[in-house]
C-alpha cells in the first residue's frame, strides 16, 4: 500500500509539473487554457491505456469483473488518479465547475482509491475510465474552438454532434450493459457495484444537460436555416424589381 501511495503522488507530481511547464512555455494564454491542454493530454493517455487493456491484455470486463488487478491496470488508474486529484484542486481553487463536475471527480477518485485498496475490480475501473474519457477530446475540443472563435462553424457541428452520439452509446448503452453485467456477477463487491450504481446515476445527470444543450442547439440551427431562407428569399424579391 505505500508503494501505491508513492506512485500516486508521483503521478500527481508529473500532472503538477506539466502544467507549470505549459504556463511558462505557453504563458500567453489563459490558467484554464494550459489546464484543459492536461486534461486534453490525460482523455488520451487513459483512452490508449484503457483500450489496450481491455481489447488486448484483458481479461474483458463484462465477463470478468470483480477480478484481481494486474500490474497493467493499477498502472492506469494510478495515472488517472494523480490527474483527478490535480485536476480536482485547479477547480476548487478557480471555482470554474459546478457541483456535478466537482461531484464526478470526487466519485471518480474514491473509486479508483477503493479498487486499489481492494486489490480487485481494477478492469471495471478501466472500462468507466475509458467510457469517461473517451469523450473528452471533444469536449476539450468544443472549448477551444469557442476560444479561437470558430465554434459556429461545420466543424463546431461535427464536434458538437460527435460528442453527444459518443456520450450517448458510451455512457447509457455501453455503460448500462456494463452495470448489469456487474450487478449480476458474484464476484463484485457490494461496495464496488454501489460505486458503479453512482457512476451510472451521475451519467443521467450529465444526460439531462446534454439533452437540454442538444435541443438549444436545434433550435438555433432551425431559426438559421429560416433566417437564411428568409434572406435568400427577400434578395430574389430584390433581383426581380431590379
Amino acid at each position: 500500500m505505500t508503494l501505491l501511495v508513492v506512485f500516486a503522488l508521483l503521478s500527481l507530481s508529473c500532472w503538477v509539473f506539466f502544467y507549470f511547464i505549459l504556463c511558462t512555455v505557453n504563458g500567453s494564454r489563459s490558467y484554464e487554457w494550459n489546464c484543459r491542454l492536461v486534461t486534453l493530454l490525460h482523455g488520451i493517455l487513459a483512452v490508449c491505456i484503457t483500450s489496450y487493456i481491455g481489447y488486448v491484455d484483458g481479461p474483458w470486463p463484462f465477463t470478468h469483473p470483480g477480478t484481481k488487478n494486474t500490474p497493467l491496470q493499477m498502472s492506469a488508474m494510478l495515472v488517472s488518479l494523480g490527474y483527478f486529484f490535480f485536476d480536482m484542486a485547479w477547480c476548487v481553487y478557480f471555482r470554474t465547475e459546478g457541483a456535478v463536475m466537482l461531484a464526478h471527480h470526487t466519485m471518480s477518485i474514491l473509486g479508483i482509491l477503493l479498487t486499489l485498496w481492494l486489490g480487485e475490480s481494477g478492469i471495471e475501473g478501466c472500462a468507466v475510465l475509458f467510457g469517461s474519457e473517451i469523450t473528452n477530446p471533444l469536449l476539450q475540443a468544443r472549448w477551444f474552438l469557442k476560444q479561437t472563435g470558430h465554434y459556429r462553424t461545420v466543424l463546431g457541428d461535427i464536434v458538437d454532434i460527435s460528442f453527444v452520439s459518443l456520450f450517448v452509446v458510451m455512457r447509457v448503452f455501453v455503460g448500462g450493459t456494463m452495470l448489469y453485467c456487474e450487478l449480476i456477477s458474484p464476484r463484485p463487491r457490494f461496495f464496488i457495484k454501489c460505486g458503479g450504481v453512482a457512476m451510472y446515476v451521475l451519467s443521467w445527470v450529465f444526460m439531462v444537460d446534454i439533452v437540454r444543450f442538444a435541443i438549444r442547439k436545434s433550435k438555433r440551427w432551425q431559426k438559421e436555416q429560416r433566417d437564411q431562407q428568409e434572406t435568400v428569399a427577400a434578395n430574389g424579391y430584390e433581383l426581380k424589381k431590379d
